[in-house]
């Protein structure tokens, strides 16, 4: 009785993990102390997968283990990698478990840049496996039993854990074993083999008979809803391996219910309720007596039913001679109570019971996602302060250069070099002077070039991947049903086109540059001059009056000063505000653990305001400052002005003198702008080379998808008929007459010989009824009632042989036919007769046979197009 079914296992491709995974690692932690760790995970992530799905398994825990465990790590590494089509492009390939495929088409198999879908598989797997080890269990022994049941519960659980998540997990149609109805059918399948076990169980530990009849229709039910879940799914029955299941739930069911009525009989008996106990008992041996009769093949019921038919005559004995109770009928009787001791086990990774998370210290995908738009938004609040200080301090010196200051006060002499132009231009010649810029200017175009050129290759990639899967879906139509590229590439090409962007907006920002080098060079270029040169080019002035004593200059002097601490102030600001750091890794893990998504915006909003609010108000103040003491400066320049004797000359020397401050100013910040750009273009060319490895491991990804897809499908038109269907011929449609003389043998089994002196050669037979593809064999000779011809069977069986001229319209022969073998390949046997005359009886040539209907003309053979 005890026949238990166990579900076969998926068979998959092999994948290598560790080029893709080790890019990623490689290019998102470069430099970081955990790559090297990270890159060996990776390694010991694809030994757990050829450990898991690369070799046959044993029934036996052990190898359950090894399924389980990569299917928790599948868990733990799928939020930490982008798996996706368009970014980390993995291409899964199992094969259908059930499906065995046939000779040209292979099995049916399904291949997914998808790790949800491996994830599935791997689960369908592990719940086959346990269905294995379960049914090898020992069921004579206590732990054999403890054993079965677990393993029917965990099974029960992965298949109904599948059976909710596939479709998510997948987003297409999956292959029919793993599909809702298939794997809801098989978790119930084995929820109702862990109840029979749990039975079983109870029948040996001796339970009271109320119990174990409780059990026993529990089992019974569920047995009954696996079975009309077989049942009614038009899809299922078309599987070899329902086929042979169904049987088996129908006999279960019954055999379940027989021994609820069993044990429930003896329950009336201990009650003193024979009349019942009769009833029940009778009910039982009806239906173990439908199991004996039409499954026996699948299940042996011989004991249970010879039980029970001793119970039967001993109950029927004792009340016919003691008790003589009446017997009520079976829809009188009491329902029998339900015990549910089997629960599917609930599917939550980790489930392996040695699991250790590879990837432990990787943060998931969510959380470092987040940590770069806050890396973002922080990098946005520093530039703001920094650019913002910056600004300021330009203005000031831009201010103090359209003074002329703090030149005017150190030249009230009116013939020698002001000491701060002095140290203007030895601070020009130590950073390189003209040649430095220029340098760094026709530095530009090169990096510009490599970017575009990355940029473009990488475009060039998608468009070309993309035009060749249009013209394979313009060709297949509705069988090319992978995802479109274009629709694929949509991020990508938005990303792409930010990266133009950028490079646009770069273009321009050099132009600026350029423009503004142009403007100061020639002042530039004087303060690169040695110092008596610089002093012949400058005019000098004789002052009327000397100032050196002026209340003003000291004035002037002091607020100088003052704005030269305000300046310095600021350079520490902003090394301070450069130095903040914190960690958001942490709480956005809090929040992903709390809540299960973040709210990145509120948290990094909130934590910056932490971290930068106080910074904010003393730029502010530092401007306010600065503000203040340019008007006092101002006020006081004003004055100074006044208290000046000015002639032509020496408003010549204070011109040459504020555009030499000017230019000073001007070459400091070219140089910075120039170094950023520089950096700028560095940095962007790593990016762009990411982006370029990016489009490549999807078009590589998608070249490998679309050669399997191919593949797939010369394999589906292999399997589709050869030749079309035809309309029966109207000579076919109503009985020939009958052709006169004796019927010789048919023309298929026709052997040379001499031709036979009769005065009346006989008439040509009719042609033997050989269908277009049928089997090879010898044909035989149709009746005057020709039936009409068969449709050629759905699978192909290879192409067809060209019609052989001399008969026009037979049909081509099958493929593997040859009754000619023994002649040789191309041979074929002459018959040797008369000169100019044919076959024994033939008519005259062009003439037709007497007798005999004509064929219509020969069909053209049917290849399926490429």
């Amino acid at each position: 009785m005890a026949t238990f079914i166990s579900v076969p296992l998926k068979k998959s491709s092999e994948v290598d993990l560790v080029k893709p995974l080790s890019k990623f690692v490689s290019s998102t932690y470069q430099g970081s102390e955990e790559q090297g760790e990270y890159l060996r995970a990776v390694e010991e992530l694809n030994k757990l997968r050829k450990s898991a799905l690369g070799r046959p398994l044993d029934k036996h825990d052990s190898s359950l283990e090894i399924l389980l465990r990569y299917y928790d790590q599948l868990c733990s590494v799928e939020p930490k990698f982008p798996f996706a089509e368009n970014q980390l492009c993995l291409t899964f390939t199992w094969k259908d478990a059930f499906d065995k495929g046939s000779l040209f088409g292979g099995s049916v198999k399904l291949a997914l840049a998808s790790l949800g879908y491996e994830k599935t598989c791997v689960l369908f797997n592990s719940a086959a496996l346990a269905s294995q080890i379960a049914a090898e269990q020992n069921l004579d022994s206590d732990e054999g039993l403890k054993a079965a049941a677990k393993y029917y519960q965990l099974a029960s659980g992965a298949f109904g854990h599948i059976k909710d998540t596939v479709l998510s997990a997948l987003n297409r149609e999956p292959t029919m074993d793993i599909s809702p109805e298939t794997v809801g059918t098989l978790s119930l399948i084995m929820l109702a083999q862990a109840q029979e076990v749990f039975f079983l169980k109870a029948t040996s530990d001796k339970m009271r008979d109320g119990v174990i009849a409780k059990l026993a229709n529990q089992a019974a039910d569920f047995y009954g809803d696996a079975f009309k879940q077989c049942q009614y799914k038009d899809n299922l029955p078309k599987y070899f391996y329902f086929q042979e299941v169904l049987p088996v739930m129908a006999a279960k069911h019954c055999i379940m219910q027989a021994n609820a009525e069993l044990h429930q009989s003896m329950v009336a008996k201990q009650k003193k309720h024979f009349g019942e106990e009769i009833a029940r008992l009778q009910h039982a041996a009806e239906l173990v007596k439908t199991v004996a009769s039409r499954y026996d093949e699948y299940v042996s019921v011989k004991d249970l039913g010879e039980k029970i038919n001793r119970a039967l005559t001993l109950a029927k004995k004792d009340n016919d001679f003691i008790y003589n109770e009446r017997v009520p009928e079976v829809k009188d009787l009491e329902h029998i109570g339900k015990a549910a001791l089997a629960k599917s086990t609930t599917i939550t990774p980790p489930i392996s019971q040695k699991f250790s998370d590879l990837f432990e210290k990787m943060v998931p995908m969510a959380v470092q996602q987040s940590t770069i738009i806050y890396n973002q938004r922080k990098a946005e609040t520093v530039n703001r302060l920094v650019g913002t200080m910056r600004e300021a301090t330009n203005l000031c010196n831009g201010v103090l250069a359209s003074l002329n200051l703090p030149a005017a006060l150190e030249d009230l002499s009116g013939d020698s070099i002001p000491q701060s132009i002095l140290e203007k231009s030895h601070a020009i010649i130590q950073q390189g002077g003209l040649q430095s810029i220029e340098q760094l200017i026709n530095d530009l175009p090169g990096l510009l070039t490599c970017n575009r050129e990355i940029l473009d290759e990488s475009l060039k990639m998608l468009n070309d991947e993309e035009t060749t899967d249009n013209e394979l879906r313009s060709k297949f139509n509705q069988r090319w049903n992978r995802t479109p590229s274009g629709d694929l590439y949509k991020p990508l090409r938005a990303e792409g086109a930010n990266f133009r962007n950028i490079l646009d907006k770069a273009v321009q920002a050099d132009q600026v540059v350029r423009d503004r080098y142009n403007t100061h060079c020639e002042m530039i270029s004087l303060l690169c001059k040695p110092e008596n040169e610089l002093t012949a080019a400058i005019p000098s002035a004789n002052p009327t009056k000397t100032l050196q004593g002026s209340e003003v200059v000291g004035v002037l002097q002091s607020l100088l000063a003052q704005l030269d601490e305000v300046k310095r102030e600021r350079e520490s600001l902003e090394g301070e505000i450069k130095a903040v750091t914190f960690d958001m890794s942490v709480t956005f893990l809090t929040a992903l653990a709390q809540d299960g998504v973040i709210n990145e915006e509120p948290l990094s909003l909130s934590q910056l305001e932490q971290l930068y609010g106080s910074y904010n108000q003393r730029v502010q103040a530092s401007l306010r400052r600065q503000e203040e003491l340019l008007g006092q400066v101002q006020t006081s320049h004003q004055e100074f002005s006044n208290l000046k004797q000015s002639n032509s000359e020496a408003n010549q020397r204070e011109e040459v003198l504020k555009k030499l401050a000017s230019a000073h100013d001007s070459y400091i910040e070219i140089s910075s702008n120039l170094r950023e750009g520089t950096k700028f273009y560095n940095d962007l060319t790593e990016i762009l080379l990411k982006f370029q490895n990016k489009c490549s491991d999807i078009v590589f990804a998608r070249k490998t998808e679309r050669d399997e897809l191919l593949k797939d499908l010369q394999q589906s038109i292999a399997r589709e008929p050869s030749a079309p269907s035809f309309n029966v011929p109207a000579y076919q449609s109503t009985p020939a007459a009958p052709a006169a003389g004796p019927t010789p043998a048919p023309r298929t089994v026709f052997q040379p010989q001499e031709p036979p002196a009769k005065a009346a050669p006989p008439a040509r037979p009719p042609p033997p009824a050989v269908t277009p593809h049928a089997a090879s064999g010898p044909p035989t000779v149709p009746s005057t009632n020709n039936p009409p011809p068969v449709a050629p069977p759905t699978q192909a069986q290879g192409p067809p042989y060209p019609s052989y001229q001399g008969y026009p319209g037979y049909y081509q022969m099958p493929m593997g036919y040859n009754p000619y073998a023994a002649y040789g390949q191309y041979y074929m046997p002459q018959y040797q007769g008369p000169p100019g005359q044919g076959y024994p009886g033939a008519p005259p040539s062009g003439q037709p046979y007497p007798g005999y209907p004509q064929q219509p003309p020969q069909q053209q053979p049917f290849y399926p197009q490429q």
